[in-house]
């Protein structure tokens, strides 16, 4: 009785603990999973120095000073409509020495130089002759999606003859709408 009670009690045993059923698994799984994709934007990057534009010697008729103001790029990651389009604008304030007259905006000119471009739309520099106001310096037009525009303006100061000896500063401002 008592091999006969053992070999039932192995035997549920056995059985609660799967041993005596094959396991059945699963070959297959299904896991839902999303992505959010939100809207883009438009910005500017430009250079927060760009440094001595050059050097030259005071003269009575006066002389140009020029030099690269490092890269600016716009990116319009807005998937624009077709036929949209942006304008980038540069203003300058007039370029002061420590002390005495300022050389003015008026004086500052914006050659834009190679765009490199990405997307579809079409690109055109501007080139203004001075900077006293906002002035256009690159426009995209018929755009269709995505895109982005890079250039290396070069910048252009125009010195009148007289100018006193010194380290003359100004601000450069880029913007983008």
């Amino acid at each position: 009785m008592r091999t006969r009670s053992l070999l039932v009690t192995t035997a549920v045993l056995a059985l609660a603990l799967g041993a005596g059923t094959p396991a059945i698994a699963e070959t297959t799984g299904v896991t839902a999973a999303t992505v959010t994709v939100q809207g883009g934007v438009l910005g500017i990057t430009v250079p927060t120095d760009a440094g001595s534009l050059g050097t030259a010697d005071n003269a009575v008729l006066g002389g140009a000073i020029s030099g690269p103001l490092g890269q600016v790029q716009v990116d319009d990651g807005r998937s624009a409509v077709a036929g949209s389009g942006w304008v980038a604008s540069a203003t300058s304030t007039a370029f002061a020495p420590p002390v005495g007259p300022a050389i003015p905006a008026t004086a500052v000119g914006y050659t834009v130089g190679a765009l490199t471009q990405v997307g579809t739309a079409t690109y055109t520099a501007n080139d203004p002759g001075n900077l006293t106001g906002v002035a256009p310096v690159v426009t995209a037009t018929a755009i269709t999606g995505d895109n982005s525009a890079t250039w290396t303006p070069t910048i252009t100061v125009s010195v009148p003859g007289g100018m006193a000896a010194g380290v003359y500063s100004a601000t450069i401002t880029h913007s983008v709408v």
